[in-house]
């Protein structure tokens, strides 16, 4: 995943799924991701997509939305090997409410959950995934991340001071803003290092993106073990 992206948590196992019809009629939750001893389905890749469009008004694209799953995967699944603390409870209550207060009203927040397919404990539980993951690979990452005072300046004289004149804003002295510069170069940082390690993580585990039935194959291999071809 490129963090910020992520959820976490373990995956649902494939489900039945019930369908409203004259008679009750069962499907079988489609396996999308075959990972080590582990499967991923599609009803993870569509309450993926439902979470991204409650979030930001759009969902990845399905390759992409397949990938991030997968980085998920295999970021929970060291997170749990290592004992990693759940995050705060206020922490999580506090992200579903600024969620919620980008509605005009609480009813059409509850609206939007409908229409997405999505309940409210939904919401909760990946907002929590999700904060567990980015917590995990801040711990994982941070200490190894220094940061000089050049790049600061840098970053001072190249990005911000430019971004702002074009606002027509007058820049605030580099003292007053240096500590919020240091903070995002360090998460700029800790997001390349993530995703080199997750790069380098499936090329070291057996994983089969399964192709859906009745679809072409793709012209590359869909198993990656031990640094197949992705």
């Amino acid at each position: 995943m490129r963090p910020k992206a992520f959820g976490a948590a373990l995956f649902l196992a494939a489900a039945l799924l019930a369908a409203p019809v004259m008679r009750a009629q069962q499907v079988v939750d489609r396996i999308v991701v075959r990972i080590e001893d582990d499967i991923l389905t599609q009803s993870d890749l569509n309450q993926l997509a439902a979470y991204q469009k409650l979030v930001s008004g759009s969902a990845d694209s399905g390759d992409r939305l397949t990938e991030e799953l997968i980085e998920q995967w295999i970021v929970n699944s060291e997170a749990q090997a290592a004992h990693f603390p759940a995050a705060p409870e206020s922490e999580v209550t506090n992200e579903v409410t600024e969620i919620e207060q980008k509605f005009p009203t609480p009813d059409a927040y509850r609206a939007r959950l409908a229409e997405l397919g999505l309940s409210a404990d939904d919401v909760h539980q990946m907002v929590a995934r999700q904060a567990y993951l980015e917590r995990y690979l801040d711990s994982k990452f941070r200490d190894s991340v220094q940061i000089d005072p050049k790049q600061i300046q840098a970053y001072y004289n190249e990005t911000l001071v430019p971004a702002l004149q074009k606002q027509g804003q007058a820049a605030p002295p580099l003292g007053d803003v240096q500590d919020h510069i240091r903070e995002l170069l360090i998460q700029q940082e800790i997001n390349r290092q993530a995703a080199q390690w997750l790069d380098e993580s499936k090329g070291r585990l057996r994983i089969e993106i399964v192709p859906v039935p009745g679809a072409a194959a793709p012209s590359d291999a869909t198993t990656q073990s031990g640094g197949a071809p992705k």
